[in-house]
């Protein structure tokens, strides 16, 4: 999802390089939000998967990529307490198979995208680059898995990599099971935001564009070897973000009003509380968001509004908890 913002910006801003586009097309994907794209000399469309090492390895011998950004992953928190497995073949496998090919390859930079997540929760602390790892549920363990399997070829070959950690992105493009496009979808079919526990969790938000201009940065500024925390200090609840998107949705500021389009269930396993993350080496970089969160939320309202069913399963995503094919089915094109 972020992935595709960044496509779409390099296709568009660097007519010289060709940038090519490589997706499984699992559940969450869809080509529509590559329409702008699509038809562009320097843009070419793969379908594949980076679990195939033969598949990877002829990919890196037939194209001649010179820098690789690693987006590739299954990505949803809740998901994942249920397909653990599928998580870590896919995130942790999937990336050894990226890397290694990269490597041999001799790729001139290699962009690993994690996330805030491997550092676990925390009420008070700021997470800088060298905090501990001390992830809390099979995402973000599978990503800092991964992580230690990036930074391995750095430190015993010096291939170049550069592994970026963000906050919570919303925007446009966005499959529906995550938060913010889920309770946007809900309250536009006149159904009730669905808050896992108490909704005192904190997410810090980033807007889609912010998040590009970050990797443009990294892929420019960023040093190999290095790791850039990706973040904002926005920061706001469940509960205050449902309230935020009933009033701007549901036209209310009416407190029992608010309540009544809310619908508190069941936490899942784990949720932690906050992730703050201090950006202080990215800013040194010259980057820091600029998108406030009016205008980013107000535009991304706007797309759901005409965009909802660009995926196929869309109507799936607005159950509070995942509801997935098995993982023999979801493993397929």
């Amino acid at each position: 999802y972020s992935a595709s913002h960044v496509v779409v910006s390099l296709v568009k801003n660097y007519p010289n390089y060709l940038i090519i586009n490589l997706d499984k097309l699992d559940y969450c994907a869809s080509l529509k939000n590559l329409e702008t794209v699509s038809g562009k000399e320097n843009y070419k469309f793969i379908q594949g998967d980076i679990c195939e090492p033969d598949f990877i390895k002829q990919l890196f011998k037939t194209e001649k990529i010179d820098i690789v950004l690693h987006f590739a992953a299954q990505t949803h928190v809740d998901l994942s307490f249920w397909h653990a497995l599928e998580f870590t073949y896919v995130n942790v496998y999937g990336t050894n198979v990226l890397v290694a090919a990269a490597h041999e390859a001799n790729v001139e930079k290699f962009v690993y995208v994690s996330t805030d997540e491997v550092y676990g929760g925390s009420t008070d602390e700021e997470f800088d680059e060298s905090s501990p790892k001390r992830p809390t549920n099979p995402y973000a363990s599978s990503k800092a898995a991964a992580e230690c399997f990036v930074q391995s070829y750095w430190e015993r070959y010096q291939f170049p990599v550069v592994i970026t950690r963000s906050s919570n992105v919303y925007g446009p493009h966005q499959y529906p099971e995550k938060v913010i496009p889920k309770f946007i979808s809900l309250l536009q079919q006149n159904r009730k935001c669905c808050i896992h526990g108490s909704g005192l969790q904190r997410r810090n938000f980033l807007y889609a564009t912010d998040v590009v201009e970050a990797f443009l940065t990294v892929l420019k500024e960023g040093k190999p070897g290095e790791i850039y925390n990706i973040g904002t200090n926005f920061e706001m609840s469940i509960t205050q973000l449902a309230k935020e998107l009933i009033h701007l949705i549901k036209k209310t500021s009416s407190e029992s009003e608010m309540e009544h389009w809310m619908d508190y269930v069941k936490d899942r396993p784990t949720n932690d509380l906050r992730y703050p993350m201090n950006s202080e080496k990215m800013h040194n970089l010259g980057w820091r968001p600029k998108v406030p969160w009016k205008e980013g939320i107000t535009k991304t309202i706007e797309w759901y509004r005409e965009n909802f069913h660009n995926w196929k399963n869309s109507e799936k995503a607005l159950e509070p908890f995942p509801v997935t094919e098995p993982f023999a089915q979801l493993s397929g094109p």
